[in-house]
């Protein structure tokens, strides 16, 4: 599946990287941009960066949990940036509803 169309990426090339960078340090801290990066791209419109995101936390969980390490560590803070995600959605940057950009 194409997750950013800016830049041709599909969905396994991103898998693959965050699963590389995992295995170079497994506890690090793997943001959009690392992962661009380390594919040599960068966001262009950023719209797929939502959508990285959750791959990110998936695949994270998913090598933790075949690791064998404990759920409770990874699981836990997965669960945190899950919620600031929530939080955060739609916030349009601090925007009132009725605001014109023209």
């Amino acid at each position: 599946m194409l997750i950013c169309h800016c830049n041709l990426i599909t969905e396994k090339e991103i898998e693959q990287t965050i699963r590389s960078l995992l295995a170079a340090d497994p506890w690090g801290l793997i943001v959009p941009a690392k992962v661009y990066h380390a594919l040599q791209k960068r966001g262009r419109c950023c719209g797929c960066f939502p959508n990285v995101v959750e791959t990110i936390i998936r695949v994270t969980e998913d090598f933790h949990r075949e690791l064998g390490e404990e759920a409770a560590e990874s699981v836990t803070f997965l669960d945190r940036v899950r919620g600031l995600r929530r939080q955060h959605e739609g916030n349009n940057e601090g925007r009132q509803k009725g605001h014109r950009a023209a």
